[in-house]
């Protein structure tokens, strides 16, 4: 079986995390840090708002049963694009909407996405960035499956 990697920001990772473990095709999920230039950070550095880290979700999909482009298209069914650094009560440049792009084929794919959406559901507002695959950084183990383990602290989506 052939995998692929797909990597997203939306906001809160807990949310996201969950919303897309539950999508056919997706076959693991993890939650951590991406984009800044602080090695290896913790959950306390984010925080703070300096590192250029955004809280990620990392996940690998059957290609077989999903495809990026349907994995992009719920990913802006599932947060707010034309929102800089905000998703909810939720503000900072850690919780900004980014694809972060494994491949050619993926930054092409999110680029169609969002000049399609930007001519009808969006007017032209989309922010998201599109930025090659950095390091990913797995955050800390507390953080993953974090909606499965406390689903009532949870952040909603």
């Amino acid at each position: 079986m052939h995998l692929e990697k797909a990597t997203f920001g939306a906001g809160c990772f807990w949310g996201v995390e969950h919303q897309f473990g539950q999508q056919p095709g997706v076959l693991s999920t993890a939650a951590g840090y991406a984009g800044g230039m602080v090695e290896s950070p913790t959950y306390k550095q984010i925080c703070t708002d300096r590192t250029g880290h955004a809280e990620v979700v990392e996940l690998e999909f059957d290609p077989a049963v999903t495809d990026y482009e349907a994995l992009v298209r719920y990913f802006f069914s599932i947060h707010n694009p034309v929102t800089r650094n905000r998703q909810g009560p939720d503000v900072g440049s850690q919780y900004r909407s980014v694809i972060f792009f494994h491949t050619p084929a993926q930054q092409a794919t999110a680029q169609k996405v969002i000049a399609e959406l930007n001519q009808s559901r969006f007017a032209g507002g989309i922010v998201t960035e599109i930025t090659p695959a950095p390091t990913f950084w797995r955050a800390e183990e507390y953080h993953q499956k974090y909606a499965e383990k406390h689903p009532a602290l949870a952040c909603a989506l």
